[in-house]
């Protein structure tokens, strides 16, 4: 007799061996995300550094990198003019920290401050940190 169909057995057993694959898998393609989005992030925040440091020493006026650590939004200003906008926890999903409220970049692009400026870029439990040295230098 020929067969026709898969049985019953048969189908309960192949789901239930793709239902454990993908209980497995989730949790490290969750990861694999945060980690994609903490990287980008954390380049959008570079390039922002960046920007006020050319934009600091083209100008020759102070420019600020402003966080807005509640809604995760980082702005370059120069004066009352904004040069840049990211909202980086919309953007990415991710939570923002920083140990001041600004970095300011003075007109020869170095730091203006007493302290260096670290800032974090965290989603689950993915975490990056950015630091300025009075010197101006970023590293992350």
């Amino acid at each position: 007799m020929r067969r026709l169909a898969f049985s019953l057995l048969e189908l309960v057993l192949v789901l239930a061996l793709v239902g454990l694959l993908m209980a497995m898998a989730i949790p490290r393609l969750n990861a694999m995300r945060d980690g994609a989005s903490v990287r980008a992030a954390m380049a959008d925040l570079g390039a922002d550094f960046s920007l006020a440091r050319q934009s600091a020493l083209i100008r020759r006026t102070t420019v600020a990198v402003v966080f807005d650590t509640a809604s995760g939004i980082v702005a370059v200003r120069s004066g009352m003019r904004t040069l840049s906008r990211h909202p980086l926890r919309t953007t990415y999903g991710i939570v923002l920290g920083s140990n001041r409220d600004s970095a300011v970049y003075d007109s020869r692009g170095l730091g203006y401050g007493v302290s260096n400026v670290t800032v974090t870029v965290r989603r689950g439990s993915i975490v990056d940190t950015l630091t300025m040295s009075r010197m101006g230098r970023v590293r992350w």
